[in-house]
């Protein structure tokens, strides 16, 4: 083979990613307000009272949003609420920070909620996704749930996939009145059936914030940017390694070494 045809080979087995711009995203939060999201986290505040699961959920989407608009300040959120069923606290999409303190003085714990039926947020979700991409944005729903005993529950066609879905579960330990694996296990379900791209999924027990917060800024990340989850190797560990020491062979004569 000479020159010309190696040359014309090496091209033709070249790999070049075309380039493309990212949509800006629409966000639609939606908070659990079951009277599980009363329970107290571990933490508390400077006066020494302990925060709720909604309190701090509310401060983590504050974090969140204030990062994302550092990222473009052209995305959007807007907010929904899961009682017995959900229902809207903020309908119209906005990039202020203010609307999110608005949402929040909406938000009541609904003492009858029972069950969680998530087919009309995802009827919604697939409402708004439409209207989104008319603008050339795509729309997210990141559900905050707070429910150990509580499975939630949805009737969606597996052909319709229209927005992501991301999800951060909030329980109690396992026991005999609570299967937090079983409701995990379906907000799995319901994550992979409708997400148009990778949708996450994070779990804590522990009642600690810090996690909390850790888990919504893995949630940063662009639908459209995001490798599978299984792939995530952040944030890194940072376990503490004590130097090297240098130590003389066995047969080396240790010389004292004089300050003077």
């Amino acid at each position: 083979m000479d020159g010309r045809e190696a040359q014309s080979s090496t091209a033709a087995a070249r790999y070049t990613l075309q380039p493309f711009r990212l949509a800006c995203e629409d966000i639609l939060f939606c908070i659990d307000v079951d009277p599980e999201s009363l329970v107290e986290m571990k933490n508390t505040s400077v006066s020494g009272r302990p925060f709720t699961r909604l309190e701090s959920i509310k401060q983590a989407i504050l974090l969140f949003i204030n990062a994302k608009l550092a990222i473009n300040p052209d995305h959007r959120f807007a907010y929904f609420a899961l009682g017995k069923s959900p229902f809207w606290l903020k309908k119209e999409f906005s990039s202020e920070v203010e609307s999110a303190l608005a949402a929040f003085r909406g938000i009541n714990v609904d003492s009858s909620a029972g069950h969680a039926d998530l087919t009309h947020l995802f009827r919604v979700a697939n409402h708004e996704a439409k209207k989104s991409r008319a603008q050339n944005r795509i729309l997210r729903v990141i559900l905050l749930y707070c429910r150990s005993s509580v499975a939630p529950h949805h009737q969606w066609p597996a052909t319709q996939k229209l927005f992501t879905l991301d999800v951060i579960y909030l329980h109690d330990k396992p026991g005999p009145d609570n299967c937090p694996q079983k409701v995990y296990d379906g907000l799995v379900d319901a994550l992979e059936q409708v997400s148009e791209y990778e949708g996450y999924i994070f779990e804590s027990g522990q009642g600690l914030t810090r996690v909390l917060f850790r888990h919504m800024c893995l949630l940063l990340s662009h639908p459209q940017q995001r490798c599978v989850q299984d792939d995530i190797d952040i944030p890194k560990s940072l376990t503490k390694k004590s130097p090297a020491v240098d130590q003389a062979p066995a047969d080396q004569e240790c010389v004292p070494v004089s300050s003077q």
